[in-house]
């Protein structure tokens, strides 16, 4: 190499070193990346506090979205819970109405739960709906019959339900007029004492059913009698009589049990509610008072 190439070549060893040397006085204030970005200390330090504190949001995000989702499982349970409490308040009802039908259960010892849910199952359309559906059973059935004209054939009709359940008045009126039209003896029964005659017979003609053959009441004797017993022992003298059962419509199990039932029973639906009853029989007892 010659003179002159030593030359350069310790001119450019000398740049190099202090290239270098210029480069160490500033590690302390830049940082260097591969690809050529610098960033100062000032900002490698607001990155790094932007990073912390978007992962403090994503995990307080994480936490308020765990606590939510339990709070909706908890919700979600008690929902649970009130829908199952609810069905079973159903069912029990309905098998102590059931039940209480078969055996005669009292008014008094309906409990609360079920008077509550019978209110609902009107006020709702439950009862009207099931109605109408019975009764138009009843129609489609005495469209397939007619009366004979070699015999007397009755229709036994259990009004104490009518008489006390006004949602129900206006639906069996417009079924039992078209059994009077085609020339069925109607005779209806109550369970009521010989001496509301008159007060029942009354109401009966106020809420439009008129041209019914005879009311059957009880005697003195027949209020000692258990209800089912009545209502056979009543069936029984009419067949003596030569009339014959065609069918025996009832909202209450007791007059649908025995003998001399007839050819079709109907059950018409019974709510267990007894504020109409109640209001009746208070209205009944103080006009029996008067007319006695």
């Amino acid at each position: 190499m010659s003179a002159y190439g030593h030359q350069m070549e310790r001119e450019f060893s000398a740049q190099s070193l202090l290239s270098r040397g210029d480069t160490g006085t500033e590690m302390g204030s830049r940082y260097v990346s591969e690809s050529g970005f610098y960033m100062t200390s000032f900002a490698a330090t607001i990155f790094i506090a932007g990073l912390v504190t978007i992962g403090v949001v994503l995990v307080t995000a994480v936490v308020s979205l765990a606590v939510m989702l339990q709070s909706c499982e908890n919700k979600s349970k008690g929902v649970v819970a009130t829908i199952d409490k609810a069905n079973d308040n159903h069912h029990y009802c309905e098998i102590l109405a059931l039940h209480g039908e078969l055996n005669g259960l009292k008014p008094d010892n309906v409990p609360p739960i079920c008077r509550n849910l019978a209110v609902q199952y009107i006020e709702t359309g439950g009862y009207t709906r099931d109605l109408d559906f019975i009764m138009r059973m009843i129609e489609n059935f005495f469209d397939t019959v007619s009366p004979s004209k070699n015999r007397t054939d009755a229709v036994l009709i259990d009004i104490d339900n009518i008489l006390v359940s006004d949602p129900s008045v206006r639906r069996i009126l417009e079924s039992y007029t078209k059994l009077h039209s085609k020339g069925w003896l109607l005779i209806l029964l109550s369970r009521k004492h010989e001496k509301q005659r008159h007060v029942t017979t009354e109401h009966l003609n106020s809420i439009g059913f008129n041209g019914w053959s005879s009311l059957i009441m009880r005697s003195d004797l027949e209020m000692e009698m258990e209800t089912r017993e009545y209502f056979c022992r009543r069936r029984t003298e009419m067949k003596e009589q030569g009339n014959e059962i065609m069918s025996v419509i009832s909202s209450q199990m007791d007059a649908l049990m025995g003998l001399s039932l007839g050819i079709q029973l109907f059950k018409l639906p019974n709510p267990l509610y007894y504020n109409f009853e109640n209001n009746y029989e208070s209205r009944i007892h103080g006009l029996v008072q008067i007319e006695n």
